[in-house]
């Protein structure tokens, strides 16, 4: 036998199984305060707190979970505990104590990249002060559940808490797992809703989907969706160059991914980076010449260039293939205020308001391209 082969075997890291199953052993042993940190993606965390009891039946389980950020730990899970036997507590939720306090832009969280590392979450503060008093109070097992991400801050910003620990541990995953909670994300991605999301709530998808990229079981075909939602989460924060980053991994991946060329051009046209944006929304349209929005928003950045004949053309062509399209039409009326043309601007701005009633009328008010025409009478009758 070849005794470097041996060796080189014993040098491998453990399966994900092999994890899990030193976690079991590890708390079924403990009797009293410990520290267990569990790396795993939600979805994980929660098919663990469906079947750790069943693992491990002999023992008293309970599950605190947090949805909003909290500076206290201490006293919620003394509320928790109050009256009831408990001896392995599972913690769930963690992540939006820390998501606030991730002002960088928003790139992957690795050691070294933190965004301040003077500033240390009000929650870990909490947990190096009252580490004695968990200790001394709870003789019971906490269970952390986080992502790699959180694990991070608790290794650089809580390092006196994190040293008390009795492991760290990652929870196996499978295809299926991670197919699941890829086109869970998926089927949630809409750039409208989006918007309404707080800092906090776009970095939590930031991070899950970039968590979900660098999962071993994530097929390449997944991976251009998932790239093109995170630069639609990246725009949707106005983060337009690293939205630019991702929609270029996507295409990486998909050349031929005409969306991805769209947004990719509006996100060079937000940088003011019109040439460019005009060759992306022609790479998209050289894969799907019928795409409306498309020839819509070329036609917008050949405005912002002064070419106007060719902007009118890209509306047009727009309008051709979806008549009902009020952007287009929105477009073009801008284009003629412009050109003091009041006839069609308000011909176009009509057309625009019928298909489009609310929108076109709110962004009527406010456009600078109308400033022209403001005092037309017919223009303030249908802006009304």
């Amino acid at each position: 036998m070849n005794p470097n082969l041996s060796d080189w075997d014993d040098d491998l890291p453990p399966e994900p199984e092999e994890v899990y199953q030193d976690l079991l052993r590890a708390l079924k042993r403990k009797s009293a305060f410990g520290l267990f940190f569990v790396q795993c993606t939600p979805g994980e965390a929660d098919k663990f707190i469906v079947k750790l009891p069943q693992e491990i039946p002999q023992k008293k389980i309970a599950v605190l979970r947090f949805v909003e950020a909290i500076d206290n730990l201490y006293q919620p899970v003394a509320e928790f505990v109050k009256d009831k036997q408990i001896d392995i507590l599972l913690i769930k939720g963690l992540e939006y104590s820390l998501y606030k306090y991730e002002k960088r832009s928003f790139g992957e969280i690795t050691e070294g990249q933190f965004s301040n590392l003077t500033s240390v979450p009000h929650i870990l503060n909490h947990l190096n002060q009252q580490r004695e008093r968990f200790r001394d109070d709870f003789p019971i097992s906490f269970v952390f559940l986080l992502r790699s991400f959180s694990i991070n801050y608790f290794i650089h910003r809580a390092p006196d808490f994190f040293d008390w620990r009795s492991g760290v541990f990652e929870l196996p995953t499978t295809p299926e797992l991670v197919e699941e909670e890829s086109n869970r994300l998926l089927l949630e991605g809409d750039y409208q809703e989006y918007l309404k999301l707080s800092a906090e709530q776009k970095i939590e998808k930031v991070i899950e989907i970039q968590d979900l990229l660098t999962e071993k079981h994530q097929p390449d075909n997944q991976k251009p969706r998932l790239l093109f939602e995170l630069g639609n989460l990246l725009y949707a924060a106005s983060e337009y160059e690293e939205a630019i980053a991702s929609y270029d991994q996507a295409l990486k991946f998909k050349p031929d991914y005409h969306e991805a060329w769209n947004n990719r051009g509006n996100a060079l046209g937000n940088l003011e980076r019109f040439e460019e944006a005009i060759a992306s929304y022609d790479q998209a349209l050289k894969f799907k010449p019928d795409y409306h929005e498309a020839w819509n928003n070329r036609g917008i950045a050949l405005r912002k260039l002064g070419r106007f004949e060719e902007a009118i053309a890209s509306y047009d062509q727009a309008l051709e293939i979806k008549p009902d399209y009020p952007s287009a039409f929105y477009n073009k009326a801008c284009y003629y205020a412009l050109q003091g043309n009041i006839e069609k601007a308000l011909e176009n701005l009509q057309q625009a308001i019928n298909l489009n009633l609310n929108k076109s009328r709110e962004m009527a008010k406010t456009d600078l391209d109308f400033d022209g025409i403001r005092e037309n009478k017919r223009f303030q009758a249908l802006i009304q």
